[in-house]
């Protein structure tokens, strides 16, 4: 991997923002003071709607020129540089100009290997008119502001970053397992991008963070992986017209440890300059959850230096809104289980297709949601999560004769991630659920449910 000075800057010398940043300025800055309308400011910007086209077209509007005149403007940036690009290739020198001792035949093999070029498997040369040139060739002019020669220079970097890194077949590579817990891909949000989750957590554990960066080989191969995290969320985007073509990031912050990380540090703000420099536009949105209160603070400080498209994909979570934030990207039957979401490793029971219904429930009331079963001999299972719970919990199973006893299954106060659980049907009834709000505050209930055949034990036995 290519040495990198840790000092936050991208290729162009500008500050990087983003979470290494704000590590830095932890460790050197703890006295900095901050305006309550700072705060209140950069919060209501977490809920902003997505707005993409309005900041396509301000990055190049004066305030003189109609929408209309710099939507042309654009396109004629896509023009000019489709061009360059067409014009780089056939002339063999988008990586850099050939070396002048090669044989002609070996230059000509060169050439033909350059016109197969690709990048996240489109291919570059806009005369084979591949439907997703036009949409990576975007991506690149946007981070640059639609300017043709740097996002040339841009893209031109980045290929010769990944053929030195051999980052196509990165996500070939065994890099270890000590680093799986530290990180994993985990469905897709709302509309249908993949989530990848970063977990700064597990190198709460010494034992767990001196295996980890021990030695600059360990460090070099931690780099790596973060690498092929992305590489295979990249690879799960469909690079076309109206398809789904960045990601999510989430970085959990919980149990982080708050000295002694140094080499965590370095990392993160090499691989933050990285996805900078060399992914463009992949990532849509960074969601930061459990963040302290100081780093919520430092990173206001630090959002005034932010254009308002980069500020705009910073959203910051609290614990107590953890769930409430992440259900606003990402579906119940979407999100893991421990951030409040319903989802659950190598489940067998229920799916992602299996949808969940919503129920709202107002502060100091009492709602119920009822699972009729007619049939017999079916096993009914059930899946509940409360945003922010905090809420009596009780379930029953009431049969329809007057005459059978009811059975409680669950009563209690509960504070925590989603339930599961199943009851056999031995006769006609209704499963019920019933949650009491004593607060004021509303509270939003994901359900959902399926019935299944089963043998009861004692007909084995």
């Amino acid at each position: 991997m290519n040495s990198m000075d840790e000092c936050c800057n991208d290729e162009n010398g500008k500050i990087a923002l983003g979470v290494p940043l704000i590590y830095h300025f932890r460790e050197n800055n703890n006295e900095q003071s901050l305006k309550v309308e700072d705060l209140q400011e950069y919060h209501d910007c977490e809920d902003d709607e997505d707005d993409d086209d309005d900041l396509e077209v301000s990055s190049l509007g004066d305030g003189t020129q109609s929408p209309a005149e710099v939507k042309l403007k654009i396109k004629k940036s896509l023009l000019e540089l489709r061009c360059k690009i067409e014009n780089a290739i056939l002339g063999n020198f988008l990586l850099g100009e050939p070396d002048k001792d090669l044989a002609p035949e070996d230059v000509a093999v060169s050439r033909e290997q350059l016109r197969e070029i690709s990048i996240w498997g489109v291919p570059l040369l806009p005369s084979k008119a591949h439907e997703g040139t036009d949409v990576v060739l975007r991506k690149f002019l946007k981070a640059k502001d639609f300017k043709v020669n740097e996002a040339f220079d841009m893209l031109q970097k980045t290929l010769i970053w990944r053929r030195e890194n051999n980052i196509d077949g990165i996500t070939e590579e065994d890099l270890g397992s000590e680093c799986g817990n530290a990180g994993f891909l985990c469905s897709k949000d709302r509309e249908g991008r993949p989530v990848c989750y970063q977990v700064c957590g597990v190198f709460k554990d010494r034992r767990v963070y001196k295996k980890t960066f021990g030695s600059n080989n360990r460090c070099d191969k931690y780099l790596r992986w973060k690498i092929q995290l992305v590489e295979k969320a990249v690879k799960k985007l469909n690079f076309r017209e109206g398809g789904v073509d960045s990601i999510i990031q989430v970085f959990d912050l919980k149990n982080t440890p708050m000295q002694g990380t140094k080499e965590l540090n370095s990392l993160s703000k090499k691989a933050l300059i990285l996805f900078q420099n060399y992914y463009p536009e992949i990532i849509h949105k960074i969601i930061i959850i459990y963040a302290p209160f100081w780093f919520y603070t430092s990173q206001v400080l630090f959002s005034r230096f932010m254009n308002q498209r980069n500020k705009k994909k910073f959203i910051l979570a609290r614990p107590q809104k953890v769930t409430q934030t992440l259900l606003k990207c990402i579906a119940p039957e979407h999100l893991p289980c421990e951030y409040g979401g319903l989802r659950r490793n190598n489940d067998e029971e229920f799916s992602p297709s299996d949808k969940a219904t919503e129920l709202k429930i107002k502060g100091n009331t009492v709602s119920k949601v009822e699972f009729p079963v007619a049939e017999l001999g079916v096993t009914l299972m059930w899946d509940v999560t409360v945003v922010g719970w905090d809420v009596c919990y009780k379930e029953e199973f009431i049969p329809d004769d007057e005459g059978s006893y009811s059975v409680l299954l669950q009563n209690q106060n509960v504070e925590g991630s989603s339930t599961r659980n199943s009851f056999y049907i031995s006769e006609p009834g209704k499963i019920v659920i019933t949650v009491e709000n004593g607060t004021y505050k509303k509270r939003k209930m994901f359900y959902r449910s399926k019935a299944r055949t089963t043998v009861p034990m004692f007909i084995l036995l």
